[in-house]
């Protein structure tokens, strides 16, 4: 019997590697977390952080507000984290609406607490303005990772877009933004999320060939709600693929059934991405646990009782 090409592409896939297979055991993970803004929003938060902390992540970070205003929440958050879990926290920074003395500020508090990370951004203006400098701040975020190294011997991510952000002239200027926060003092890329194994291997190529040999690691982001995530993705430039707005199409009333997909969607992903020599993983949460224990344990990981 002859087969069609679709058909005989069907058979390769059916005979892959199913997606339950565990990975070699040298996968990692970090999780992303937001400040609660009730009490209620803190209970809730810290269920997701102590259902995830059996996964032995390799840091967990807490995002911080346009304007520091969540400054006092993110680092409530941070320094509980430090010393009430054996997990080592990262704190959000950037430089909207701050001064370098305000931010040298917070940063002497988070190192009094025992936090060594730092996830240095520019940061985005409040609204729809574009970013202005504070008359005392710093100018980017290269220049606040600068700042930040000269105060304490920080560990410092920064943020990479596989798609260019926004605000970039093109792919060289933004990967010599890139260059530059590494050159400051930065450890690693954070990528922002993207739906396409083959966007985040193009970017780390293309940051390859342009001299960028620090760590890129793929933020991960389950899509639940895809009229959110479209907004999300309009923001930040990220592309989104017809295929995934079809696989959610119907299930507005049918909550269960997209986390089902959104966990299958992001661990088929992370495979892909294993697959190609990727082993780092970094989680967007949205402060809720189930997604990011369903991917991590269908990847193969398994979370260890302390």
């Amino acid at each position: 019997m002859n087969m069609s090409v679709p058909q005989l592409e069907e058979a390769r896939r059916a005979l892959d590697a199913p997606l339950f297979a565990d990975l070699a055991g040298d996968a990692e993970v970090s999780f992303e977390f937001f400040p609660p803004k009730t009490e209620k929003m803190e209970e809730a938060l810290w269920e997701t952080v102590k259902t995830l902390e059996p996964f032995g992540p390799r840091f967990v970070s807490v995002t911080y507000g346009a304007g520091g205003t969540t400054r006092e929440r993110t680092h409530a958050t941070v320094a509980r984290i430090q010393s009430e879990t054996p997990m080592a926290a990262a704190a959000h920074l950037t430089c909207v609406e701050a001064s370098k003395a305000e931010i040298a500020e917070i940063a002497h508090a988070y190192w009094e607490a025992g936090v060594r990370h730092i996830v240095a951004l520019r940061g985005d203006a409040p609204g729809a303005d574009a970013f202005v400098p504070h008359p005392d701040g710093y100018t980017n975020a290269a220049d606040l990772t600068a700042g930040l190294k000269k105060l304490h011997p920080f560990e410092i991510s920064t943020a990479a877009y596989p798609e260019r952000h926004p605000n970039s002239r093109d792919d060289a200027d933004d990967l010599d933004n890139l260059k530059r926060k590494l050159d400051a003092g930065a450890t690693r890329g954070i990528t922002q999320f993207f739906f396409e194994p083959e966007t985040f291997f193009r970017f780390r190529d293309r940051a390859a060939a342009a001299g960028i040999d620090a760590e890129m690691v793929p933020g991960i982001m389950p899509v639940t709600n895809f009229a959110s995530i479209k907004r999300m993705s309009a923001m930040c430039g990220t592309d989104v693929p017809p295929w995934l707005g079809r696989l959610f199409d119907g299930l507005d009333d049918h909550p269960t059934s997209r986390q089902l997909i959104a966990a299958t969607l992001a661990a088929e992903l992370c495979r892909k991405l294993y697959a190609g020599g990727v082993r780092q993983f970094h989680f967007y949460t949205l402060n809720r646990a189930e997604l990011s224990f369903a991917i991590c344990h269908l990847l193969g990981l398994r979370a260890v009782a302390a």
